[in-house]
């Protein structure tokens, strides 16, 4: 049976909206769990390229490596960054900081591409920012100091995910495919040395449990649904896949809340609503 290249996409972003529950069970550091995501995405994507026959376009990547490449970094700091907010604050919130990228994006974009700041988009993004302060949870009780640290931490991963999006734009020549492998192998090969230098791998006891979820988010989260995803989006629209794309928070969310069982009120449901509404309606745009 031929599954649909909507099922595939709607597949993917199930997988990668539950990354912050298989984080939550890796023991590793996050310079470790991104370098191993980088090196096994890379290696599944250029696997994916040859059982296609055919190759990286080293031509068209020569003439923008070092974009592409300090992409790749931006990429490892990312996840960084995103997996150590998973540890200060809940998954759902997590996401939904990292979701604020569209928002980055409308910012940068009269410096980036000199485009002009509409009313709409002025709207969506106050309308965004409204309602990260209501999901960050900091008028609420609790410890406010690891929350804003989550919050924080999240944030950084959503601007360097502006970053990275914004600066792919700007390689048309270049297949997505192509770029993602460069990408995600600079981002493994640039953290590894990294790794090598700052941590003590010897005293590394993941257990069972530690590598089977570790597997999971380099082989599953990483090469397979990358590999779905990009043998998928030329049959889709673009809006499509930009609608599709907000399954990722909304299925963190609910993971967060039904099976993490963590807090979630009524102004962070607002606020989470306020956010996605936003990026749904900046994308329209």
């Amino acid at each position: 049976m031929k599954i649909s290249a909507r099922a595939k996409v709607a597949f993917c972003m199930c997988i990668w909206g539950s990354i912050g529950i298989f984080r939550r069970y890796i023991p590793l550091s996050s310079a470790v769990l991104a370098c191993a995501r980088g090196l096994a995405g890379a290696l599944m994507l250029l696997l994916y390229l040859k059982l296609r026959h055919e190759k990286l376009d080293l031509k068209a990547m020569g003439k923008a490596k070092i974009p592409v490449i300090i992409c790749g970094v931006l990429m490892g700091i990312n996840w960084i960054l995103l997996f150590e907010s998973y540890r200060y604050t809940s998954v759902g919130i997590a996401t939904l900081c990292y979701y604020m990228e569209p928002v980055f994006v409308i910012l940068a974009s009269p410096l980036v591409f000199g485009e002009k700041l509409t009313g709409r988009k002025l709207i969506c993004v106050a309308c965004a920012f409204f309602g990260m302060f209501l999901v960050s949870g900091l008028l609420g009780s609790g410890d406010q100091v690891i929350g804003a640290r989550g919050v924080i931490l999240g944030l950084g991963a959503g601007v360097l995910y502006a970053a990275i999006m914004m600066t792919n734009k700007r390689f048309p020549g270049i297949s997505a495919v192509d770029r993602t492998a460069v990408q995600l192998g600079a981002a493994g090969a640039v953290l590894l040395p990294y790794i090598l230098l700052t941590e003590d791998l010897s005293t590394v006891r993941p257990g069972a449990l530690g590598i089977v979820m570790t597997l999971a988010v380099c082989l599953i989260h990483t090469g397979i649904a990358y590999v779905l995803y990009f043998s998928s989006i030329d049959e889709l629209p673009v809006q499509t896949l930009a609608i599709m794309s907000y399954l990722d928070p909304v299925v963190a969310l609910l993971l967060s809340v039904f099976l993490l069982r963590e807090p979630f009120g009524i102004a962070q449901l607002i606020g989470a609503a306020l956010i996605l509404g936003a990026g749904y309606l900046a994308d329209k745009e």
